[in-house]
């Protein structure tokens, strides 16, 4: 049976099988050393003169290696003992030795965090970029705050539910990335933004409290904290007002923290709350940094964000576009503005964010749940009736069935890695990204398609003349 490496410093004594990759090899005179690792960690391995073959084989090895190991877990001597590893105390001396696969040499180090490495190498050889301790530790982090939330959700009695990826294409505001049906030639599918509309319909069907780790994708341009897909955390709640939905999300960021990130410190709770006008005229941006240290990075400023304008202009068509997505609720106190068309610029929703030290972490309101409402704030966004139906007949015909009142929120789980990490950008923190400008180096995407792919489809590509 195999060992971890971590559990051999409770085997002193015992046989032990050791699976693993190369991480180090050092020879001493006539011994040669090798540090093995696995998932858990390193430990030392000593080969000795005393079986020749053995040494024979073991002289071979180099980084990177696939090796499986038996041998007897030993106390290192005194004064050779390594305090800075935990299995820094034992070493295994090898009586078996056997290469299951041999390694290429690395195309860069392995041996550092990664950061001296241009991005677009490190993406190629992602899979090798992954073995480094700073990498693997990002994944299982993100690994351990998704458990901690599923397990912190469920208890609360919200429902795991997930909804479909292939959807239909709704303008929501960021552009779609589109899905050609061969079944029905000149259709499409989109992918999800984000849940958005089935989680409220989801309100409407009467599970009252759901939630699902949700893949999300935007084709827009990315940058440091955004790229095509992401993943949030993504949950709605029936019968409830603003203050359940910030209490209840407060509550498990701030156990969140010091479940995954100990060492770090909440610089003020309960959360502050400021209003966007108040962020706007006082910090110019609607996610400010609050920290005391901007330097500190085990310093964590949440604040809230809340009423933000319902409507805003675009300043290229001076049309009115929304704030954050068409289905946040107005206030009570501006519902009738709304529905007379009266002094739409002053309008303020029950739209709320949560900022990290200077990142939006997490986006929610109240939603519209009546179908008037609905009808109106599209209209006031220029939608015909017909374009109306097509798009978002499905929510109005469904607001005509009893909904409840409902809100919700979706936190961002990259950004929230890449700042309990101390990251620089979400990338550090995704498993295989894609790169700054949207390309996956490893499986080289986008792509071609062939013409056969293309003429199933019904689609002809016109190439843009340079």
């Amino acid at each position: 049976m195999r060992t971890l490496t971590k559990d051999t410093i409770n085997k002193i004594g015992e046989k032990v099988i050791l699976m693993g990759w190369v991480d180090v090899r050092r020879d001493h005179g006539k011994l040669v050393f090798i540090d093995l690792r696995d998932r858990w960690g390193l430990v030392q391995v000593i080969f000795s003169p005393a079986n020749k073959e053995l040494l024979s084989t073991a002289d071979r090895l180099r980084t990177e290696w696939v090796v499986k190991i038996e041998g007897t877990v030993k106390e290192r001597p005194q004064g050779m003992q390594n305090p800075e590893l935990p299995t820094g105390s034992v070493e295994i001396e090898a009586t078996e030795l056997e290469i299951l696969s041999e390694s290429q040499t690395p195309p860069f180090s392995l041996s550092t965090d990664g950061y001296e490495i241009g991005e677009e190498h490190r993406m190629k050889y992602r899979y090798l970029d992954l073995r480094r301790p700073r990498m693997k530790e990002n994944i299982i982090m993100r690994d351990r705050i998704i458990n901690f939330c599923r397990d912190f959700l469920h208890k609360k009695d919200f429902v795991e539910i997930e909804t479909p990826i292939v959807s239909k294409s709704t303008p929501e505001g960021a552009r779609d990335y589109v899905i050609p049906s061969r079944l029905y030639p000149g259709k499409f599918y989109a992918l999800p933004q984000s849940p958005q509309q089935y989680k409220q319909l989801l309100m409407v069907a009467g599970f009252e409290r759901y939630f699902q780790i949700a893949r999300c994708f935007r084709d827009e341009d990315t940058r440091g904290d955004r790229q095509p897909e992401f993943t949030q955390l993504d949950l709605e709640m029936s019968f409830v007002e603003r203050e359940d939905i910030l209490n209840l999300m407060e509550e498990m960021l701030i156990l969140l923290v010091k479940n995954s990130a100990p060492h770090k410190k909440i610089s003020q709770v309960p959360f502050p709350r400021i209003s966007y006008s108040e962020a706007m005229q006082k910090h110019g941006t609607d996610r400010p940094d609050l920290r005391e240290n901007k330097d500190d990075k085990n310093e964590l400023a949440f604040v809230w964000i809340l009423d933000f304008p319902v409507f805003e202009k675009d300043q290229n068509t001076n049309s009115w576009t929304y704030s954050h997505n068409p289905f946040t609720a107005p206030k009570p106190e501006y519902l009738d503005n709304l529905m007379n068309g009266r002094d739409l610029d002053k309008i303020l929703s029950q739209q709320y964010d949560i900022v990290l030290n200077g990142f939006e972490v997490g986006g929610g309101g109240i939603r519209i749940h009546k179908k008037e409402i609905l009808e109106k704030v599209f209209k006031i966004l220029g939608h015909s009736e017909e374009k109306i139906k097509k798009n978002f007949g499905h929510m109005l015909e469904a607001f005509e069935n009893g909904v409840p009142p409902h809100g919700g929120i979706a936190p961002g789980l990259d950004r929230l890695v890449m700042i309990l990490r101390g990251e620089p950008n979400i990338r550090e923190t995704i498993a295989f990204p894609k790169t700054g400008d949207a390309r996956d180096l490893m499986m080289e995407a986008p792509s071609e398609l062939s013409g056969e792919q293309l003429r199933e489809l019904g689609i002809e590509v016109i190439k843009k003349i340079k």
